[in-house]
């Protein structure tokens, strides 16, 4: 099931099932059912959707500079890669639409819904 963002701020943002909950798990909200981060809660979330991208992107340094010092045991590392790097879209890329998103409602005190 698709989720769709709203905000009187920007146009409606739809994600996919998976990504859209693994965003809202970030931000600390429930995922089932309908939702709001208020532009109040907006900064926080913000903060730790920027602080995923970054832990993400490190194991993600971390996990290329592995494969490349292990030869052909390229198989094992991928078991315990994070989610959406297998299919190469970073964490960064699926959560652009939804922080451009956070910002714009922000910077008019709007509320994003869900």
């Amino acid at each position: 099931m698709p989720y769709k963002f709203k905000s009187r701020a920007t146009a409606d943002l739809i994600m996919l099932d998976a990504s859209a909950r693994k965003l809202l798990t970030i931000v600390g909200k429930d995922a089932d059912g309908p939702g709001i981060i208020t532009a109040m809660q907006i900064p926080g979330a913000l903060a730790a959707l920027e602080q995923a991208v970054v832990e993400e992107e490190a194991r993600r340094a971390a996990a290329g500079e592995t494969q490349d010092d292990a030869d052909g045991t390229q198989g094992d590392e991928d078991d315990a890669a994070p989610a959406g790097a297998a299919d190469g879209v970073s964490l960064r890329q699926r959560t652009a639409p939804f922080i451009d998103m956070l910002k714009r409602s922000a910077a008019e005190g709007r509320d994003v819904t869900w």
